[in-house]
């Protein structure tokens, strides 16, 4: 069984922008089209994520965990990439957080996509 998130987004052009450009995963199946509404399928390191225009496919504001083995060096990754982080009023995405040592004993980072879902990194 697989249990695969879906995210709202307003723009698939802009989303798969960020989520290809700046998060690294790849655009592996979709509809032909990405005007406006539309469906993607992502993948990266072996996990699934779809992003979906269309009215009906989830809301804004989600929240989605994603693990991985090293959240420091992902994380430089990501900036190197160019993602946004505080500090740049003009960024359309940001880091909530940076790396962090949570008190139930994972360390993580938050990540807003430009419809305001969030993404958080956990180790």
């Amino acid at each position: 069984m697989a249990i695969i998130p879906t995210l709202r987004c307003r723009s698939m052009r802009r989303s798969l922008a960020f989520y290809t450009g700046i998060l690294d995963f790849e655009r592996v199946d979709g509809d032909d089209e990405l005007n406006d509404p539309s469906f993607s399928v992502l993948a990266r390191d072996g996990g699934h994520l779809f992003l979906s225009s269309h009215g009906g496919d989830g809301v804004f504001g989600a929240v989605v965990a994603i693990t991985t083995n090293d959240v420091d060096a992902l994380f430089r990754a990501l900036r190197a990439r160019g993602l946004l982080t505080p500090g740049n009023p003009d960024a359309p995405q940001h880091v909530h957080e940076g790396p962090i040592d949570q008190t139930w004993g994972t360390r993580e980072f938050y990540v807003e996509d430009p419809d305001g879902n969030t993404l958080r990194f956990t180790q």
